[in-house]
């Protein structure tokens, strides 16, 4: 969609994407993730590759993110495998289990269980505190990588958005600002996009999903200084505040979907989501709201930055992903299950032909 053409439609006067029917607003709740609430979950992904043809591989995401709003409690995995071992990629850390099947074994499958607890995630902008963090992370985490460069149309891009504002906030509000009203979720596009952010923007071509918008957000970000980064994962459960785009169900081999974070002196690390806010405008009601204001994408808008809700599941913070022990292509990001048989990496959003499944359920205490 040309750029001046959403903005011209975003504009349209809001009674119109007022007008819809009531059923359309009375599903949803006030949206208003509040952290304090830990909620544990038990995911299970099952790999079954079929045809296979020797040298069969399986790696398996596994929740490698730790922090304030996610614990990992434990992993466990069956299967037919020769050998299996829980492995990282070197430069993120971000864990996967590996499984590596005998020549002559024609069915293989693997099945791992994650368990691990989460909360919502929510700043108070009136209260600044003395978050630290060592310099060196800090400048790791506004480094260029193979999708998402930032100099060229991306430093520029990002100084033009960014110009007049003084502080890491503003900046990152900007930026925020401007991904929601320039992008669109395209639901066309397979599985969560690529995060190619300088062909985005050469092209002008804004639309995609989470791996491309919050990718775009990530890379404008770190070209104007702020650091940045994706947290790839996984949606566990419904939303709470009855968003149905915003939530999954026990099944969710297709619900795989990437946040992100900044940091921001006197907040350290702060959730953000604009992927999210533009998924409500283009799919929540049965109609494309384009106006942020209307009531059901307002507290969307509002929320996501600075807070996520706790329904997901963090994998991990790797991009360039090189998978122990092949030697095949890397990969832009790690969410989804990959395998290889033959000397040929399968297709990793196609689980019907690749078969695997990914469902979840929550620990009742």
């Amino acid at each position: 969609m040309d750029r001046r053409r959403f903005l011209a439609t975003a504009a349209a006067p809001a009674v119109m994407a007022l007008g819809l029917p009531g059923r359309a607003r009375a599903q949803h709740k006030p949206f208003n993730p509040t952290p304090g609430t830990w909620r544990s979950f038990e995911v299970t992904t099952r790999v079954e590759v079929a045809r296979a043809a020797g040298g069969t591989r399986v790696w398996i995401p596994v929740p490698s993110v730790d922090a304030a709003y996610q614990q990992t409690l434990d992993n466990q995995w069956t299967g037919n495998a020769r050998a299996t071992r829980l492995v990282a990629d070197r430069k993120y850390g971000a864990e996967m289990l590996y499984a590596e099947f005998a020549d002559d074994e024609r069915a293989p499958v693997v099945e791992l269980v994650s368990r691990f607890r989460t909360q919502d995630r929510a700043t108070d902008w009136n209260r600044r505190g003395a978050a630290q963090e060592d310099p060196a992370t800090l400048k790791f985490w506004t480094g260029a990588t193979e999708l998402m460069p930032t100099d060229g149309i991306v430093k520029s891009t990002a100084a033009e958005i960014t110009r007049g504002k003084r502080t890491d906030v503003e900046k990152t509000q900007a930026i925020y600002n401007w991904i929601v009203e320039n992008t669109y979720r395209e639901p066309t596009v397979r599985g969560c996009g690529v995060g190619d952010i300088k062909a985005m923007l050469e092209t002008g071509n804004f639309g995609g999903k989470c791996g491309d918008i919050n990718a775009l957000f990530v890379g404008l970000n770190r070209a104007a200084g702020v650091p940045a980064r994706d947290v790839y994962g996984i949606r566990v459960a419904p939303s709470a505040f009855g968003y149905r785009e915003l939530g999954a169900g026990p099944a969710i081999t297709r619900a795989q979907h990437c946040r992100a974070e900044v940091f921001l002196r006197g907040y350290g690390w702060v959730a953000m989501d604009p992927a999210d806010v533009g998924k409500v405008m283009r799919l929540e009601t049965p109609e494309w709201l384009k106006d942020v204001r209307h009531p059901v994408v307002a507290p969307v808008h509002t929320k996501l930055f600075g807070g996520w809700e706790g329904n997901w599941l963090a994998y991990n913070v790797a991009h360039d992903v090189a998978l122990p022990g092949s030697k095949g292509p890397r990969l832009g990001f790690l969410m989804y299950p990959q395998a290889e048989t033959g000397g040929a990496r399968l297709d990793s959003l196609d689980p019907d032909s690749f078969k695997y499944a990914i469902t979840a359920r929550e620990l009742k205490a």
